[in-house]
């Protein structure tokens, strides 16, 4: 019979468990001391523990949002609608020259193709003539 072992695996899940709130707190006190931006994922990387138990957390869940409704936000930066337009419509072009220079290339090697294998024919035509006159005689 096998010891039951369900009070030692508890304790340790528990001391694991506390472990990671603790660095969890630390690291939320660090990111707060540094004015950084305080995300989930930010502080489950700082902390060390997976974003999934982080969402287990409801309180820490909570924190995080306070923290980031509380932070004014930076203004971005206006992006001038021009500059990106021109930007797309330059990437478009060239995406243009690209397709027609692929489809003449494609051409180029369907004609290509073509003509080897007309080729072969021919060279098979002729290979089969030659071959049935010896065959004939023999």
């Amino acid at each position: 019979m096998q010891a039951d072992n369900t009070a030692h695996l508890r304790d340790a899940a528990q001391r694991r468990h506390e472990q990671a709130r603790s660095r969890t707190l630390q690291a939320l006190d660090s990111l707060r001391e540094e004015n950084a931006d305080v995300t989930v994922s930010g502080l489950a990387r700082a902390a060390g523990v997976v974003r999934s138990w982080m969402y287990t957390q409801p309180d820490l869940v909570e924190t995080i949002k306070e923290i980031g409704n509380d932070r004014p936000r930076a203004p971005h930066p206006a992006r001038g609608t021009e500059s990106s337009e021109a930007s797309w419509r330059q990437r478009l072009e060239l995406a243009h020259d690209r397709i027609k220079e692929l489809t003449n290339d494609n051409t180029q090697l369907r004609k290509q193709l073509a003509h080897a294998r007309s080729e072969l024919r021919a060279e098979r035509a002729t290979a089969s003539k030659t071959l049935s006159p010896t065959r004939n005689a023999q």
